[in-house]
C-alpha cells in the first residue's frame, strides 16, 4: 500500500521541500531503529511536533486570517471576534463561580495565533470579569513567539501582564481550562479489521513512506471497538493520548470547568458501519485530502474526536459532565445573535462581515453541527449558560 502524490495539491516551495526532506530522513531513521515499522501515532507526532521541522514547530503560516487569507485552514477565532466575544459569556460565568477567596484564572491549551486569548481578554475586561492570569500551555516554541507578538500588538500593557506561558500543567488550578481544536491534533492509532481479526496500520519506508499492517497485540487499543459489530475491511482510529490528556486535566483542576471545542461524534456515529475508512484528514493550503504520507511536516494531520471516549475518561477521573451540544447551540445559548444585533444592519460595511462570520460559525453546512462543545466541571453548582438548550448528551 504505497503512498501516492495528490497531483491537484499546490507544489511546495524549495525551502519547504528541503525542510520536509530533513524531517523525512529523521522519520526514516526512526523506522530503521524500530525494526522497519512504526505505528501511525509515532509518525504523526514526528510529522507535527519535531522541533523546528514538524508542522506545528516550523516557520510556515498555519492558521488562515479571515481577511488576509494564507495558511492551511481557518479556525473559529480567526473567522471573527464574534466567536471569542460569545465564548466570553460562558467564561465570565465560570470565573464568577470560581473566584471565591482567590481570583480564578483561564488556561488555554494550544493557543494558535493568540487571537482567541486577545479577544477573550478584551471582552472579559468589558464584562468586568478578568481572570487573575491567562495561562497558555503551548508545546511549539514557534507558535509561542507568534502568540507573544500578536498579544503585544493586540492587548494593552495591563492585560498583557496577565498572560503567562507554561511548560507543564499547573496543580490545583481554579477557573476555566479551554481547548479549541486541540483534541483533533493529538496523534491517533489506526486500527484495521479484516476477517474478524484486528491489525494496526503503521508506516514503513521503501520507495517513499507506505502503509503496512501488523497483527494488533495491544488489547487496550481495541477496547473501544472490539465489542462493536463492525464490517469486514473496516479502518478506524483510537486516540489513547486524548484520553490521557483529559485524565491529566482532571488531576490539574481543583475547581472549575474544562471546555473543549472540536469536530467529532459520539461513539455510535464515530464507529458507524458506513464510516469504514475512518476520519483521518490532512489540510494543506486550504485543500483537504486523506494522504498523510506526503508533504511530511508541511500539512496538518487530524482525526475527528470520539467524544464518548472523552466523556468516559472524564467521568472515570472524578469530573462531572456539565454539557455537550453542537457549536451552533452553544454560541446561540451564549448570545451570539444578541452580540451580532449590537451592530446595525444599515451599517453595511460593519454588519456584513459579522453576519457572514456568524453564518460560518452557526450553519450546519459549515461549523455549526460538526463542531461540538463539551464541558466537564468540578465543584461547580450552577448550570452552564452555554448548554441551556440543544443538549446532545444522549448521543454519547
Amino acid at each position: 500500500m504505497a503512498s501516492t502524490l495528490h497531483l491537484n495539491l499546490p507544489i511546495a516551495d524549495v525551502h519547504a521541500q528541503n525542510r520536509s526532506e530533513k524531517l523525512s530522513t529523521l522519520i526514516q531513521q526512526k523506522i530503521i531503529d524500530a525494526g522497519g515499522w512504526i505505528d501511525f501515532a509515532t509518525f504523526t507526532h514526528m510529522a507535527l511536533y519535531t522541533p523546528s521541522l514538524g508542522y506545528y514547530s516550523g516557520g510556515a503560516v498555519k492558521f488562515a486570517d479571515s481577511v488576509k487569507g494564507g495558511g492551511d485552514f481557518v479556525t473559529a477565532p480567526q473567522i471573527s471576534p464574534l466567536f471569542a466575544r460569545t465564548l466570553a459569556t460562558q467564561a465570565a460565568q465560570i470565573l464568577c463561580e470560581t473566584q471565591g477567596d482567590l481570583a480564578s484564572s483561564i488556561l488555554e491549551l494550544g493557543a494558535g495565533t493568540g487571537k482567541l486569548a486577545a479577544d477573550l481578554m478584551l471582552e472579559l475586561q468589558r464584562l468586568n470579569q478578568l481572570p487573575a492570569q491567562y495561562y497558555i500551555l503551548e508545546v511549539s516554541d514557534y507558535l509561542r513567539q507568534i502568540q507573544l507578538e500578536n498579544l503585544q500588538a493586540l492587548l494593552p500593557a495591563d492585560l498583557l501582564q496577565r498572560v503567562v506561558w507554561l511548560n507543564t500543567l499547573p496543580t490545583d488550578f481554579v477557573g476555566l481550562i479551554i481547548g479549541n481544536e486541540v483534541l483533533d491534533a493529538i496523534p491517533v492509532h489506526l486500527l484495521y479489521q479484516h476477517q474478524q481479526n484486528w491489525f494496526e496500520r503503521g508506516v514503513t519506508f521503501g520507495d517513499g513512506f507506505s502503509w503496512q499492517n501488523k497483527v494488533l497485540s495491544h488489547a487496550d487499543l481495541i477496547k473501544q471497538v472490539s465489542e462493536k459489530s463492525l464490517p469486514n475491511d473496516y479502518l478506524t482510529e483510537v486516540c489513547p493520548a486524548a484520553n490521557g490528556l483529559i485524565k491529566s486535566l482532571s488531576q490539574s483542576l481543583k475547581q472549575g470547568v474544562i471546555l473543549m471545542l472540536d469536530y467529532g461524534f459520539g461513539a455510535a456515529e464515530y464507529y458507524h458501519p458506513q464510516r469504514n475508512t475512518g476520519t483521518l484528514m490532512c489540510h494543506y493550503q486550504h485543500q483537504a485530502h486523506s494522504n498523510p504520507l506526503i508533504y511530511v511536516g508541511l500539512q496538518d494531520i487530524t482525526a475527528h474526536v470520539n467524544f464518548t471516549a472523552i466523556v468516559e475518561t472524564g467521568l472515570e477521573n472524578g469530573l462531572s459532565l456539565a454539557g455537550y451540544c453542537n457549536q451552533a447551540s452553544f454560541l446561540m445559548n451564549c448570545g451570539i445573535l444578541e452580540i451580532l444585533g449590537e451592530t446595525s444592519p444599515s451599517d453595511i460595511a460593519a454588519y456584513m462581515p459579522l453576519a457572514s462570520s456568524a453564518q460560518k460559525l452557526l450553519s450546519p453546512a459549515e461549523m455549526g453541527e460538526l463542531f461540538k462543545v463539551i464541558a466537564f466541571s468540578k465543584g461547580i453548582a450552577s448550570d452552564l449558560v452555554g448548554f441551556k438548550s440543544g443538549d446532545k448528551a444522549h448521543m454519547l
